[in-house]
């Protein structure tokens, strides 16, 4: 007897198998024991079983999600068998592998008692793009899989699309919220509501729901800052500024395509009154003073709205319009979206009225004394040396030259690939786009193009080094390209979740090695979004040539890393030790 073979069982292929797959590996190689793993869907047996390697093994371990695919257990006739849910190998891949190794691994746990279940949910990202989707298709998923109705709403880069009805809220048993970003609840009061990052959905929907079930608590029946007070404590400071970027990049996108169309029709000094009643004069006016004037505030608005509700939203915009004025730029805007809203959650807690005068509180009172009170501090406390601060800053980034300048690109290109849409990657992401609005447009030249990197250099490298990555993964690669070109980093996930030990550090050295050359070069952006298909528009990006550059760069670093460290896919013949 050899070691484990494990069989994982799931409706389709998708990262929540990956990552179990990959769990269970490490956790053998920890304690020296031979596994091999067969993962099947409903459609595909990905690296099956040899019959000798069953033969020779000393354990059987199935692994099986409620709605999954046939393990074939017949092969397996007087073999020890253990049983795990996909969920426990997720959550402690050692134990189980520990249980199933002394052969007494508990039984796969049956879904929460509840009986089939009418489920709504929203999911949403900062950017709307790639991580809302995925994770309404995880809770999709997982809700079939083990028999409750679902119904999801997106809320994306797009707006809400499959928006719920309220006969369908009326009559749900569970709602999930499953978003990086703050939304709107008032809709949900009395429901049994679930708050959880996109992470879970995407990696476990089935495993989401299951905890949902059992967690999920009633919401508030008003949408005021008394519904949203828990809510804002349990989200943490993160999470607001991201609510806060993801309102205000609609703003940064149609200004900064409207500024660089004004200057191709115009030539870069369109905006002097000599031009005056032109067009790009005009177009100018419409995306400077227009949209750009209104990201700042967009940003404190919504900040303080995410944490305090409604109430917060007009003390946080008129806190950003003040930064705006006494030069304190996205700065401010952000500290005066913190002062709003927690300001207003401190007044909501603080001001007690009768019943009968409630009413008045989300309307008149919060508002007036939330907006007096972030104002008296934006003038006299904060917005000064806020706005020194941002112009010692404007002023280094704006100086970086060479070695300094690559050595920024580096780390935010670097960070754009650790978790590929994850925090970090987003905190390089709000760090550059918020620079936009101080004129400072290199690093968001830097973070898009290290951005595209991972999915472009995996698609390139199923191509080159096709015996390193399975017939799924080298099928995935065509769409991998697409979605690096347009600039979804989010495509390198599914390969990074099969190896992420090779591939993550491959990627990271790609994307920083793209980024340093885009800061080096001094490429410059204007637009945050788009990826390839904002390139051919004049003047969105200053300098192609050393984006182009920078972008072939990075792949190639990336594919030449991979081809180093990416073993051959192979089918073993025996069960294998883990390597």
């Amino acid at each position: 007897m050899t070691g484990i073979v494990a069989v994982i069982s799931t409706g389709s292929f998708g990262p929540h198998a990956a990552l179990a797959r990959e769990a269970l590996r490490k956790a053998a190689q920890l304690v020296g024991q031979g596994i091999a793993v067969e993962l099947r869907t409903k459609d595909t047996v990905t690296d099956p079983l040899p019959p000798e390697a069953v033969s020779g093994a000393g354990q059987v371990l199935l692994v099986a999600e409620p709605g999954g695919a046939d393990a074939d257990e017949a092969r397996f006739a007087g073999r020890p068998t253990a049983r795990a849910t996909l969920a426990e190998v997720l959550e402690d891949a050692p134990g189980v592998l520990a249980r199933a190794g002394s052969g007494d691994a508990a039984p796969a746990a049956a879904p929460a008692a509840t009986g089939a279940l009418k489920i709504v949910a929203i999911t949403s990202c900062p950017t709307g793009i790639a991580h809302t989707f995925m994770a309404a298709e995880g809770l999709v998923e997982g809700a079939r899989a083990q028999g409750h109705q679902i119904r999801v709403e997106t809320q994306g880069s797009v707006g809400a699309q499959d928006e719920l009805m309220p006969a369908e809220i009326a009559a749900a048993d569970l709602v999930i919220i499953a978003a990086d970003k703050q939304v709107e609840l008032s809709r949900f009061g009395g429901k049994r509501v679930f708050f959880s990052p996109t992470k879970p959905a995407i990696t476990d929907g089935a495993g989401l729901i299951r905890k949902a079930q059992q967690e999920a608590r009633v919401q508030a029946g008003s949408a005021s800052a008394e519904a949203a007070a828990p809510d804002a404590k349990k989200v943490g400071v993160y999470k607001h500024l991201m609510t806060g970027v993801s309102f205000m990049l609609p703003f940064v996108v149609a200004g900064g395509l409207l500024i660089a169309i004004a200057f191709a029709l115009g030539g870069i000094y369109v905006y002097e009154d000599r031009y005056a009643g032109t067009l790009g004069h005009t177009l100018f006016q419409i995306g400077a003073n227009g949209a750009f004037t209104l990201m700042v505030p967009a940003l404190a608005g919504y900040i303080a709205w995410s944490i305090a509700d409604r109430p917060g939203l007009a003390p946080g915009m008129t806190g950003g319009v003040i930064a705006g004025t006494i030069g304190a730029g996205f700065l401010g805007g952000i500290v005066a979206g913190f002062i709003a809203g927690y300001g207003v959650l401190w007044l909501n807690r603080a001001i007690r009225l009768p019943k009968t005068l409630q009413g008045l509180k989300p309307v008149l009172i919060l508002p007036l004394l939330g907006a007096a009170l972030t104002g008296l501090m934006m003038f006299y406390v904060v917005g000064e040396p806020t706005a020194r601060l941002l112009a010692i800053i404007t002023e280094a980034l704006q100086g970086m030259q060479g070695s300094s300048a690559a050595a920024l690109g580096l780390l935010i290109g670097g960070m754009m690939a650790v978790d590929m849409g994850g925090p970090v990657n987003k905190a390089a992401y709000a760090f550059a786009t918020t620079l936009i609005a101080a004129n400072v447009l290199e690093p968001m030249a830097a973070v898009m193009c290290a951005g595209m990197v991972p999915p472009i250099a995996l698609a390139v490298a199923t191509r080159i080094i096709p015996g390193r990555f399975t017939p799924e993964e080298r099928e995935a690669g065509n769409a991998a390209f697409v979605l690096g070109l347009a600039f979804v980093t989010e495509g390198a996930i599914p390969f990074a979740a099969r190896d992420p030990l090779r591939v993550i550090p491959s990627l990271i050295a790609g994307s920083a090695v793209a980024g340093g050359i885009c800061m080096a070069l001094g490429v410059a952006q204007r637009v945050p979004h788009g990826g390839i298909f904002v390139l051919p528009i004049p003047n969105a990006v200053s300098n192609l040539v050393g984006f182009g550059v920078a972008l072939v760069a990075g792949t190639a670093v990336t594919v030449l890393a991979l081809a180093l460290v990416k073993r051959r896919v192979a089918v073993p013949a025996t069960v294998p030790a883990v390597v």
